[in-house]
This record gives C-alpha cells, structure tokens and sequence, in this order.
C-alpha cells in the first residue's frame, strides 16, 4: 500500500510538472525567423557560421573575440545623438514598444531581460544604421574613423552581417531608419544597405532593389540579399514538374563533359543562375571566388533551409550545378581556363575542397530543382557516341593549326598514293 503511494505522489508530481509546461506553450507556434544553424551543417565548416569581429543580436553577444566592436557602437551612437540634437531617450521609446515583437522573431529563449534586448537593439540597431549610411556617403563620417580607415574592417562588417545566426529583425533596423534620416523610405535604406553589400556578391545580379511585392515581407539583411538576387525563374510559383524532369540525374564533371564534346563558355548576363545548355554548349556566367565566398554561399543556404513552406533553393541549386563540374582541381583549373571562375584564391585544390563540401547536409535538389531540364539534355548529350568521337578527332588530330596541317598533310599523301596505285594498274 505504501509503494502505491509513493507511486501516486510520483504521478502527481510528474504531472504537475508536465501541466505547468504545456500551460506555458503559445496557443499557436510563434513565427520566429532568426535560427540557429543545425549541428550537421555547422560542422562541416564551423567558421564560415561563427563572426570574426561583430555580435549582432543574441546569439553571440558578450563573446570575447567580438568585444572591440563594442566601443565602436558607442561611438557611433554618440556621434548620431550629437549630429541629430537628440537624447537616446527617444531611440529606447521606439525599441521598448517593440520589445515583445522583436523577442518572438528568435528560436531561442533568449536570456536578457527587457532592458537589456533594448539596450542592444538600440545599440546594434543604430550601429548598423550608421555603418551603412557612412558607406554610401563619406561626408557623414568622423575624421579618422577606424572603421573605414582600416580596409580589412569593412571587408570583415560585411561578411559578418551577413551570417545567418548574427541577424536583427529587419522591422527594427526600418523603425530607426525612420528616425535617423527619412520617415517610412524604406526603399532608399534597401538601397543603401545592398550598396553596402555589393562587394560580397561573388556574380551578376545586385538589383540594388527587390521585388516589389517582396519589400514588407523582409525579414533581416540576410534575407534582403538573398531576395534581391532572386532569377526571374524564381518568382514563379512551382507548378506541376514534368515526369522526366522529376527523374533527373547529376551531370558529369567538366573533364568528362569536356571529353563527350561539350564546349564550356562563359556569358555575360543579368544574374549569375542564367545557366543555359543549347547546340553542344554549356553557357554560364562568370563566379568570382575569395576569402568571404564560402561563408556568403554558406549562410545563404542556410537561409534557404530554414525558409517555411518555400521551395526557393536556387542557392543550393546552383550550388549543386557548381557541385557537379567540379570534382578535382583538374576541372577547376579548366573552368578557370574558359574564365568562367575568377580564382581570386589562388589554389585550385582549395576552390574544389569548398564546392565539394558546400552541399553536405543540405537538403532539396528534389523535383524542384531548376536546372534539371538542364542536366537532362546533357545527360542525353553525354549518352551519344558520336559526340565523344568527334570530341576525340578535335582533340587529337585537330587542336592546333600544326595538328590540322598534318592532317591535311597526310590525307594529301593518301590522295596521291592512290592515284598513283590507280595510274600504275592502268599502265
């Protein structure tokens, strides 16, 4: 009798516990949007995720490598209150009334209380502000200004700001641009910060604007890059996919490609996902890659991960079509050959390593993976032996004007030695 009442006061207790808990859950799921990279892709390469010199938001605030910037947001706050005439006093109004909105755009619980998420998004939000407004125009900044003084800085600002986890919802960085220059001109800040970021796209497309339906719907920086480098094809509601485009298989690398007689060439066009594939030619634009590409691609993928109810991954896809021509340094260094890639890195081992790590853990290239028609063809193209044998001639017989003269040279002798073999039977 005894046990079974040390068992009843275990149940009550186990669901007093449980009851406390469910009563604390929202009636519905908040629609956060500021996540935390999953553990699989993070550890694939964990610093292309993690700030070299700037915390923005929660999730890295106070660590001990990012605290020089602190002053600096100080300092940038000071100078903005001093040219505007202003006390802070009004900057914390405005966050303070969207304390509660700004704590629900973030997956975690986040551990600083009211005055503290204000303190920071006053001072990260204002900092940001700034930083983007000095970029665009140098008679706003301070004589001797480290910041843009120092060319590795702003190189380092833009690569941080624009990781997934180190993000501001997008709503509070627009309300202090209100305050700080042009009430409810959120299109000229969009402009600005994209002027901002303009040096990390690593190809064509920077619109310097985002689609029109798209503006109120930004989330943070991150989001407003990726929007405003959206293809045309992206804005299409996927549809139906055709069987056979649900049924494709991944391309071989551009060594193969090259031996099946495809011709690699780049274009020039309006964005860098205009991959087309017509007449035995693969055309794609240029891809410049440096120092910050693998962390820009990275975290836009990421981006693309957690993107709800969205099956916008041209990202991962172009990513994955990269993916596909290059498996050793051999492909990279033809790629680079056709000036396809810009290897501002130097190291042909190293642009393969990066793109052949960049899809891992990465989920989607499902049937909505838009060069899949793309790969179809190719695939048939690949399929055809006629192909590789012309691709063979051109290659040993006719790939320098000496090759084709010897050809020429011995079909001649051929000619000649018939005819002499006809004239001697007649004779």
């Amino acid at each position: 009798m005894r046990q079974n009442g040390v068992d009843d006061q275990v149940c009550i207790s186990v669901g007093e516990k449980l009851i406390e808990k469910l009563n604390g859950l929202s009636s519905s799921p908040s629609k956060c949007f500021i996540f935390r990279v999953h553990g699989q892709l993070r550890e694939v390469n964990e610093k292309a995720y993690e700030p070299n010199i700037i915390a923005v938001g929660p999730y890295h605030h106070g660590k001990g490598n990012l605290q020089m910037m602190e002053e600096h947001k100080l300092r940038y706050l000071r100078s903005l209150l001093k040219v505007k005439k202003e006390d802070v006093y009004k900057y914390i109004s405005v966050m303070r009334a969207l304390e509660a909105k700004i704590r629900r755009c973030y997956i975690e619980p986040l551990n600083l209380d009211e005055n503290q998420l204000v303190e920071m998004m006053v001072l990260d939000g204002c900092f940001i502000v700034e930083l983007i407004r000095k970029f665009t125009m140098p008679n706003l900044r301070e004589r001797n200004d480290p910041i843009f003084e120092v060319e590795w800085i702003v190189n380092c600002l833009q690569r941080d700001l624009l990781l997934f986890e180190n993000q501001l919802p997008f709503f509070v960085l627009c309300n202090l641009f209100n305050m700080i220059e042009v009430p409810n001109n959120h299109q000229r800040f969009v402009y600005l910060a994209l002027q901002f970021f303009g040096d990390l796209f690593p190809g064509q497309g920077n619109k310097g604007s985002v689609h029109d339906d798209s503006k109120h719907m930004i989330r943070h920086l991150l989001d407003l890059v990726h929007r405003n480098w959206l293809p045309p094809f992206a804005l299409v509601q996927p549809t139906g996919v055709p069987k056979k485009e649900r049924n494709w298989r991944f391309i071989p690398c551009a060594t193969k490609l090259i031996e099946a007689g495809i011709k690699l060439k780049k274009v020039e066009g309006n964005n860098s996902f205009d991959i087309k594939f017509e007449k035995g030619v693969l055309q794609i634009p240029p891809l410049a890659i440096e120092d910050r590409t693998e962390s820009f691609f990275r975290n836009l993928i990421a981006h693309e991960q957690y993107n709800q109810g969205s099956h916008v991954h041209f990202i991962g896809d172009y990513v994955k079509f990269i993916d596909c021509l290059i498996d050793t340094s051999e492909d990279v260094e033809i790629i680079c050959r056709e000036g396809i890639i810009d290897n501002w890195l130097g190291d042909a081992d190293a642009v393969a390593t990066m793109i052949n790590k960049m899809n891992e853990f990465v989920t989607g290239g499902g049937e909505h993976f838009h060069y899949a028609k793309i790969f179809n063809k190719i695939n048939i193209h690949c399929r055809k032996r006629r192909h590789r044998w012309m691709a063979k001639l051109r290659r040993n017989y006719l790939s320098s004007p000496w090759a084709i003269l010897s050809v020429l040279a011995a079909f001649v002798l051929l000619v000649l030695t018939i005819l002499q073999t006809v004239y001697t039977m007649m004779g």
